[in-house]
């Protein structure tokens, strides 16, 4: 089953999880989602998020030198961002159990 679509329908309370979890940097994040089962998600799609969630006011930023090449920009979950983590967890608690009533296997008649 190609997941593309239903990894953008997902990726924002994905993002926001991870980072609600430690503050994290592009890569960072992208290494735990994979790690958490989420194999297919692009790097420029997880970049892309974290920079939008930013901008919308879910996130805050700050920079971190690196001896051992570029400063990391590190992502962090603010009040705004927790309280949209909120709601898109119940927003995913019923969807997906209507899904799960959905595809149960049997016959419902």
């Amino acid at each position: 089953m190609d997941t593309t679509q239903l990894l953008k329908g997902v990726l924002d309370v994905a993002v926001l999880a991870v980072v609600a979890r430690e503050d994290g940097y592009g890569y960072d994040v992208v290494r735990r989602l994979r790690a958490g089962g989420l194999e297919e998600v692009g790097e420029a799609s997880v970049y892309g998020t974290l920079r939008r969630l930013y901008s919308s006011g879910a996130l805050t930023s700050y920079v971190v030198p690196s001896d051992e090449g570029p400063h990391r920009k590190y992502y962090g979950i603010n009040a705004q961002g927790r309280t949209m983590l909120a709601a898109q967890r119940k927003d995913w608690d019923a969807f997906s159990h209507a899904m799960t009533g959905l595809l149960a296997e049997g016959d419902q008649r």
